[in-house]
């Protein structure tokens, strides 16, 4: 009967209310009152709360239920147009012509990871801003039209961070960035052995806040560097490549296997996107399977400093990495990016600064230096492709090319679509030839004892490539011979013969054309054809080099095609297939072994890291199943292309 009054008086009363977590003085008035036992009171509002939340969690999950199965049709959706417009097998664009459709799958991957994380976040923030209420975020100047809003005008912004927060973030970041590109000592240091600077590690933390030090429980590596450089690009077209994704990561071919805009912050002012900020994502790698890949989720933030100057800053939200699906090597950008500034005659200088927190991963010896010294995904790499692309785009571009740098090339509409071609070329052999997951990559043995890593996939209907079953064979050596020796004898025609299975038989092959793309000599498409053997196939061959890393590929293309490319016809349904190499410093910076006024004597190059990778049609038709005689073939070929290396470097001990 006491039990029944307390419900009774408890259920019309507002204490519950006012005070669902009743002190141990209220709950002995209240049984006083009733005459019941404390303990009876206080299982009644332990009771009472575990009801009250039993009904709003059900209203929670009746909402978020229908935002899930919302998601899920949109994904559906997305996903049904992909697969109209993509190989089934491997994921790969169907259409060369289509240039969106890789990005778009690239985006679909991205927001799924995104979409994901909104419903994580909405089971945090349901009743406080439901879905279709604006958020209290801060107003954008050029983000304000309706086609132009972001999710973060219809949530709390990314995560639970209001887009507030995240300009906040983002201007704190420039100011950073800016500060490190300019200063000196003692922030940076330059080694005297090799030239390098070196970010005073202890300075830094005195001048810059560290929300998040690397003292806790994963071990993490910090990577810092500064590179300075001109480009041959004018400033606003610059600006732009950068604020567009799909710019952007043509502008890298050899480090950017995957990138996305996952989300627009604040679209920014005028055609340079003056003020704009961005969600990006990227996946970085390097050319070998061998070096895992590095995913980062990082906001950009583009701003106008004085009518010369711009900068490009980026930085990671940990709240954002946190949500994000799990990478392979966890990565977060401390405040990065380039200044800017416009010169004449259509040149820029930028100063790169390269920021990074990596969570520490195993790689394989032969790489260990190059990446642990933080070489690998530094800012003079960045920096020495960045001129090495500019310097491209000119070329390309360029009406009064001397004739000396374009042989056997009649017309200028023929000397570009050759260019669009090899670009096109290399292009596709960086893409194949990384640890990214676009590819499943099986290790095996070489004849030579090298490791091997193999990858297949099927092209069902690309014009741009062969179409049945294509196999690719990847290995990766440490060679005791500076790159620049090493790239120069592979790129030499004359030497071909030495190393090229497929031409020693026939001697030196002849020279069709020469296009150069570069100021360096180096830098240059050619055409070549075997002197003695009767076959309807040419070798287009593209060279490569810059300052950190140099690449050859090369590949057979029909004779007939390739004449009516040279001609200016379009180079879109050419079906190649590249191979080539990648070379690079093997990491190991070192004393000069001499003091000698004499320039050869004092080199400090090191030896090289040669990747070599070819690519076979092992059947024409695409469902066929790989065979080890096809994995025998590139076997071979890899072994013996390697043992004429060394034989010709003589290196055969290295």
């Amino acid at each position: 009967m006491k039990i029944h009054l307390f419900v009774h008086c408890m259920g019309n009363c507002s204490l519950f209310k006012e005070s669902p977590h009743p002190d141990e003085k209220q709950r002995q008035q209240l049984s006083k009152q009733l005459g019941l036992a404390p303990r009876q009171v206080k299982f009644w509002f332990q009771n009472r709360r575990t009801q009250i939340k039993a009904i709003q969690e059900r209203h929670e999950n009746s909402l978020l239920k229908s935002e899930i199965d919302k998601l899920r049709e949109e994904n559906k959706a997305m996903r049904e147009t992909i697969k109209r417009a993509c190989c089934p097998n491997c994921g790969f664009a169907t259409s060369s012509r289509d240039a969106t459709m890789t990005s778009e799958e690239q985006q679909i991957r991205i927001e799924n990871a995104r979409l994901k994380a909104e419903v994580e976040k909405l089971r945090a923030t349901i009743g406080k801003y439901p879905p279709g209420t604006a958020s209290p975020s801060s107003s954008c100047s050029a983000g304000n039209d309706q086609e132009n809003r972001s999710s973060l005008d219809y949530y709390t912004g990314i995560f639970g961070l209001e887009k507030s927060k995240i300009l906040e973030i983002a201007n704190q970041a420039m100011e950073e960035v800016t500060k490190m590109a300019t200063a000196g000592e003692p922030l940076w240091i330059r080694s005297v052995e090799t030239g390098r600077e070196i970010l005073n590690y202890d300075e830094y933390v005195r001048v810059f806040p560290v929300e998040n030090p690397s003292n806790g429980p994963v071990r993490r590596s910090i990577e810092a560097s500064r590179e300075t450089g001109v480009v041959f690009v004018d400033l606003p077209r610059l600006v732009q490549a950068f604020m567009d994704v799909n710019q952007w990561k043509e502008m890298f071919p050899c480090m950017i296997s995957k990138a996305a805009t996952v989300d627009v912050i604040c679209s920014g002012e005028g055609i340079n996107r003056n003020g704009g900020v961005q969600l990006m994502f990227t996946e970085l790698q390097m050319l070998t399977p061998m070096v895992p890949t590095r995913e980062v989720y990082f906001i950009r933030y583009c701003k106008k400093l004085t009518a010369e100057r711009w900068a490009i800053v980026d930085v990671s939200i940990d709240k954002v990495q946190e949500n994000m699906e799990e990478p392979l090597v966890k990565c977060r950008k401390r405040p990065s990016g380039c200044i800017i500034e416009d010169k004449t005659n259509g040149h820029c200088k930028v100063i790169w600064v390269e920021h990074i927190e990596c969570q520490k991963s195993t790689v394989h010896t032969m790489f260990r230096s190059i990446v642990n010294s933080g070489l690998a995904f530094g800012a003079r790499h960045w920096m020495a492709t960045l001129q090495l692309q500019c310097e491209r785009l000119v070329f390309f571009m360029a009406t009064n090319v001397p004739t000396k740098d374009s042989i056997g090339i009649a017309t200028l509409a023929g000397r570009k679509s050759i260019l669009k071609l090899a670009h096109r070329m290399t292009w596709s052999f960086c893409r194949s030839l990384g640890a990214s997951s676009f590819h499943t990559w099986t290790k095996i043995s070489s004849k030579g004892g090298d490791d091997i890593r193999v990858a297949s996939r099927k092209n069902l209907n690309d014009p741009a490539e062969p179409l049945g079953l294509i196999l690719c064979a990847v290995s990766s050596v440490c060679l005791p011979v500076s790159p620049h020796v090493l790239f120069d004898f592979l790129r030499d025609e004359t030497r071909r013969n030495e190393w090229d299975i497929m031409s020693s038989a026939g001697g030196p092959v002849q020279s069709i054309a020469n296009l150069a793309k570069g100021q360096d000599r180096g830098n240059a498409v050619t055409i070549q054809a075997m002197k003695s053997k009767e076959s309807n196939l040419w070798i287009l061959q593209d060279s490569c080099t810059n300052a950190f890393e140099s690449m050859v590929v090369y590949a057979p293309v029909d004779i007939t095609g390739l004449q009516s490319v040279m001609t200016g016809c379009d180079s879109s349904n050419i079906a190649i297939l590249p191979s080539g190499f990648s070379v690079l410093p093997d990491g190991i910076e070192t004393r000069p072994l001499v003091i000698t006024s004499k320039p050869e004597e004092k080199t400090m190059e090191g030896g090289s890291l040669l990747t070599i990778a070819f690519q076979i049609l092992a059947n024409t038709s695409p469902t066929a199943k790989l065979t080890m005689e096809s994995i025998e073939t590139v076997n071979t070929l890899i072994s013996c292309t390697l043992q004429n290396i060394k034989t010709s470097l003589q290196c055969e001990d290295g």
